[in-house]
């Protein structure tokens, strides 16, 4: 049972890293679905906006509701700015982000694809000479990989005002003070880093939910455990992918 566990997961996982490769080969070719790569990046970021908003404001100023008592204990309450603002940057933020994305657009492409492919309309659209990988895979892939970056952005901002919120609730801060102290924290070793592993964050939400849901098997029931699973090991890259970034950002110096 167990090797048959462990050949199902490397046999999966291999068809990924294919499924992965040939993603970039479309990429590069010619005549691609602008159309549809519009419509995509609007359903992926716009309608995934106010849910992300919501998140980090709340986040933000939970964060820093939390926090204050401690540095208030250790005499430390004027750091609280800075503190939360580097917590929320480097980390909090674009993880949170990518998570609600997995929940949300990984599933969302997983029961989509799935559905298609169980209904046979991906097979009737490679029967009429249009290239569904093309159209469906590689339009999805890459408004993932382009909005997250951005979401995680707007994520970072909202959040920080959340923070000021939170700051003034029991204090009094002004809105110059606070953001001058914002500032002064971080750091382009902060931001950079925390920005590019957002591209890397969205780059496996779209290739795990196109994945499962494109080879989606045995008709509703596989849809369903399709949209779950692109949920769940979407969730699991992002924690990896973060881990990653975060050794390499300190063997760089960075942190």
């Amino acid at each position: 049972m167990a090797s048959q566990s462990n050949t199902k997961f490397l046999t999966e996982t291999g068809d990924t890293a294919r499924f992965a490769v040939r993603f970039f080969k479309e990429l590069f070719k010619q005549h691609q679905e602008v159309d549809e790569f519009l419509r995509q990046c609007f359903w992926v970021g716009y309608k995934s906006l106010p849910l992300v908003v919501t998140t980090a404001f709340i986040m933000g100023l939970v964060l820093t509701i939390q926090s204050r008592p401690t540095l208030v204990e250790f005499g430390a309450e004027s750091l609280l700015p800075a503190m939360v603002a580097v917590s929320l940057v480097r980390e909090i933020s674009p993880v949170i982000t990518a998570l609600i994305c997995a929940g949300k657009i990984g599933s969302g492409m997983g029961a989509e694809l799935g559905s298609m492919r169980v209904t046979e309309q991906i097979d009737a659209m490679d029967v009429s000479g249009t290239n569904p990988f093309r159209y469906l895979i590689v339009t999805r892939i890459l408004a993932t990989t382009l909005m997250l970056p951005i979401l995680s952005s707007l994520s970072n901002a909202v959040s920080l005002y959340g923070g000021y919120l939170g700051v003034n609730i029991r204090g009094e801060v002004s809105w110059h003070l606070y953001w001058t102290q914002v500032f002064n924290a971080l750091s382009f070793g902060d931001v950079l880093p925390s920005l590019i592993k957002t591209f890397f964050f969205g780059f496996a939400i779209g290739v795990i939910g196109c994945y499962k849901g494109y080879n989606s098997k045995k008709g509703t029931e596989g849809v369903g455990r399709s949209a779950n699973s692109a949920v769940v090991v979407a969730s699991l890259l992002v924690f990896i992918i973060d881990l990653i970034a975060v050794q390499i950002t300190d063997l760089l110096g960075l942190t």
